[in-house]
């Protein structure tokens, strides 16, 4: 029997607006420059991972992709009738932060199941200086329920820190990793702070590359590189 095909999700009419609208004016602005956008597979459900700077960064990432791309907001944008309805056409869903387990990520499991693009900022807030933050367990809580690929993604201003308008901001996506590679043979906390150390040192490479590229210098190896890690508790 043929293998079935993993349609991807379709993209709502008012997210293909936005992105007419807005893709002139973010690539002449922020100097939007992509490598490797061609990684998201084209279809079923894929995971974007990537590091977070600035409050434009689902913007950023929506333009780079022919695929809508759904995003985590918090639930308080959703309570005005109006808003939340026009945030979920744009791709947002909400997420109750306070639960802090599997049920704050209820939405993402429906989207992944339905072979939608969900984007998840794996350090959980933005990064004040444009180094990397230490990673949330969320993205491998749902690449272990839903054996969704991972996609690394780098965001990388053009002075190795927070993008600026009419500064080059570079957007680096990585090869999918196959969710068996993340050793996620077990939901255990330790597998899931295992696999996102894994996926956020594959967003590290993609750094390095870009701050390459822009001749920058590389940054020096994380005090937690030079240590054994001792006991973590991440959250979502």
């Amino acid at each position: 029997m043929a293998r079935e095909k993993k349609r991807r999700k379709p993209k709502g009419w008012l997210y293909r607006l936005g992105q007419l609208v807005l893709w002139g004016y973010f690539h002449v602005v922020f100097r939007m420059d992509v490598k490797g956008a061609e990684n998201v597979p084209e279809e079923g459900p894929v995971l974007l991972c990537s590091n977070h700077l600035a409050k434009r960064d689902p913007v950023l990432l929506g333009l780079t992709q022919k695929r809508q791309v759904f995003y985590m907001a918090k639930e308080e944008l959703f309570r005005n009738k109006f808003l939340g309805a026009l945030f979920r056409k744009l791709g947002a869903f909400p997420v109750n932060r306070g639960t802090g387990g599997e049920d704050a990520l209820e939405n993402a499991y429906e989207l992944l199941g339905e072979n939608a693009v969900v984007g998840v900022f794996i350090e959980g807030h933005r990064s004040k200086t444009g180094e990397l933050l230490k990673p949330k367990t969320g993205a491998a809580l749902l690449a272990f329920k839903t054996q969704a690929p991972v996609v690394p993604v780098c965001i990388t201003a053009g002075d190795g820190k927070i993008p600026e308008m009419f500064k080059r901001t570079l957007i680096r996506f990585g090869k999918p990793i196959p969710a068996q590679e993340l050793g996620l043979t077990e939901g255990t906390s330790m597998h899931l702070r295992r696999a996102s150390r894994i996926i956020m040192g594959e967003i590290a490479k993609l750094r390095e590359e870009s701050l390459k590229e822009l001749g920058l210098p590389l940054p020096a190896p994380a005090a937690s590189e030079k240590k054994p890690a001792g006991k973590e508790g991440d959250a979502l």
